[in-house]
């Protein structure tokens, strides 16, 4: 038995917040952050909206496309960087919305920031073969706007970030040409402290104090280059390690879904592949970085314009904190 893609679906806030709009907040312009990033808007959140609420946006279009019913769903796995609250995780309350939560079906938060999506697929992709759940539905979500410096200090992240989520729903299916081939996950926490946000913390008590806020601590910190140099060499590694599993070369793959932090770094892990730009999707420039959301954005935004058809292949990358990278293969 192998996992198949049931149902996809994303969801982005309708508020629109370009870099001119950015701009006007403090010290970057439109030239600048489109040269380093490639991103010309994202989308925020209206106050009060948290990455819960983005999902089960993004879960209805992915049922309806699944033909299920909420009800149908054995297990949630909710990845996200920004949980709606410290506790309980955001996968309960997705539950909730969707009206699910007294079936007392388990649901999982994944901790893995921008790889979340990745870990997650992995994750359902083994409960599926082993028969644990019949449907396994993967939120990617996440609410940036509110925890992002929006001042010279922070510049730097802070244009990076949008809110958004993607949905994505697998079910068994027994075609063994088709499917979730493999995923492929690795770590390494020697350079945890180059991309993180320290506070609110446990390592402190309180777990929050006002020196900590005045420094800044609560915001994100990101080593821009260093990230950049690691980034561009893991997600080649990652995508080499899959395509090598299954003895399969760069020219085999029809689409190619990597995750959108920055789109100088796909541009330079596809050149190094050597991929084509038409098989390479990218939506960063109108969203900016959705962390655990991007990659399943993506693969629903590029699924409902018709370009993936039975049999396609499918390879998907990210790198992120922690750090954290890893490649899939999915077989349309």
């Amino acid at each position: 038995m192998r996992s198949i893609v049931l149902g996809t679906g994303h969801y982005v806030p309708p508020r629109v917040v370009t870099n001119h709009d950015l701009a006007a907040m403090f010290d970057t312009s439109d030239e600048w952050i489109r040269q380093r990033t490639g991103i010309v808007e994202r989308r925020y959140v209206e106050p009060g909206v948290g990455p819960s609420d983005l999902a089960y946006e993004a879960a209805l279009p992915a049922l309806a496309m699944a033909g299920l019913e909420p009800a149908a769903i054995d297990c949630i796995l909710f990845a996200t960087l920004h949980a709606d609250y410290q506790f309980p995780g955001s996968g309960v309350l997705l539950a909730r919305r969707l009206g699910i939560a007294e079936r007392g079906i388990p649901a999982f938060d994944i901790r893995n920031q921008c790889s979340g999506y990745l870990y997650a697929l992995q994750i359902a992709d083994a409960f599926i073969r082993l028969g644990l759940y019949r449907h396994v539905l993967i939120a990617g979500a996440e609410v940036h706007s509110t925890g992002i410096e929006f001042a010279d200090r922070g510049r730097d992240v802070t244009v990076l970030f949008g809110d958004g989520a993607g949905v994505t729903i697998l079910g068994p299916g027994h075609d063994p040409e088709r499917g979730v081939l493999s995923v492929h996950l690795h770590s390494d926490g020697t350079h945890a402290e180059r991309l993180m946000i320290e506070a609110p913390t446990a390592r402190a008590r309180p777990h929050l104090t006002p020196e900590m806020i005045e420094q800044g601590r609560t915001f994100p910190r990101m080593e821009g280059r260093f990230v950049f140099k690691h980034a561009v060499a893991r997600m080649p590694e990652a995508v080499r390690e899959a395509l090598a599993h299954h003895g399969l070369q760069v020219a085999d793959i029809d689409h190619w879904l990597f995750h959108q932090a920055n789109l100088r770094i796909n541009e330079a892990v596809a050149q190094q592949l050597g991929i084509a730009p038409e098989r390479c999707y990218h939506n960063i420039h109108k969203y900016g970085n959705l962390s655990a959301g991007s990659i399943p954005a993506l693969l629903d935004e590029v699924h409902r314009a018709g370009r993936l058809r039975p049999g396609d292949l499918v390879c998907m990358a990210g790198f992120g904190s922690g750090f954290t990278w890893g490649s899939a293969l999915v077989r349309w």
